[in-house]
């Protein structure tokens, strides 16, 4: 991959980091993280996961 494109990947990642604590905060707001507690976890899983992705594509492009 080049630079631009690992610059694209990070971009989308962003997108999904920020959509999934969008989520993560109306489940909070609804108290669904405690009535949907596995759910819940699943979101924070995605959000760990996409954060560690764009950290490595992020460290390729700083070189």
């Amino acid at each position: 991959m080049n630079v631009d494109e690992h610059q694209r990947v990070i971009d989308e990642l962003q997108t999904v980091v920020a959509d999934t604590q969008a989520t993560l905060t109306r489940f909070e707001d609804s108290v669904m993280d405690k009535e949907m507690f596995a759910d819940y976890e699943k979101l924070l899983t995605i959000l760990d996961d996409t954060v560690k992705q764009q950290r490595e594509h992020t460290r390729v492009v700083l070189g």
